[in-house]
């Protein structure tokens, strides 16, 4: 039972998502806040990156020494 339910709502979203809908006009808004949101999260990304090597600055040292060595 849980296998043909499972296709039937596979079937029907397939169906869904390749019908063409007569409301297929898409209205895109970003506000001005959407590009400082973006900069935060890669300014946020970058310093959490480098919060991680500092942590790990030791071990990841000792790894390419190990590797240089060879």
């Amino acid at each position: 039972m849980f296998r043909s339910g499972f296709i039937n709502i596979f079937v029907i979203v397939f169906i869904f998502t390749l019908t063409p809908f007569p409301f297929n006009v898409t209205y895109a808004y970003l506000d001005a806040g959407t590009g400082s949101m973006v900069i935060q999260a890669i300014i946020a990304g970058t310093v959490g990156l480098l919060f991680v090597i500092k942590i790990f600055w030791q071990k990841i040292k000792s790894f390419f020494h190990r590797i240089l060595k060879k």
